[in-house]
């Protein structure tokens, strides 16, 4: 299974400094999330509305092994609009959480 470190620093504020371990995640987890956020319409089977950002949330959750030890990164705060991340911070775990995964260019737009 394919593993990636990151170091941040305080760029995004103090308490999100550290080391953050991510691991790839199973093929049956990965379509799980998908499934779970995804509606299809019940005769076309069609795609009728996915939940995106909820989607990449979810995935970064799952594959995120090991982060500083005060828990900064929660799906909580990942999904919240008032109270979530810095936007950058945002990109770079979804970023990382994507090329852990494998997810290709095509699955990463649809997801």
């Amino acid at each position: 299974m394919q593993t990636e470190t990151i170091e941040i620093d305080e760029r995004f504020g103090a308490e999100y400094s550290g080391r953050y371990v991510f691991n790839e995640i199973t093929w049956a987890k990965r379509n799980r999330i998908i499934q779970k956020h995804t509606k299809y319409h019940p005769i076309s089977g069609q795609v009728v509305n996915s939940d995106y950002v909820a989607i990449q949330a979810e995935l970064i959750i799952a594959s995120l092994k090991e982060q500083p030890a005060n828990k900064p990164i929660t799906l909580e705060n990942l999904l919240s609009e008032t109270d979530g991340i810095p936007i950058g911070l945002g990109q770079l775990l979804g970023k990382v959480a994507k090329q852990v995964c494998g997810l290709s260019e095509e699955e990463a737009k649809n997801s």
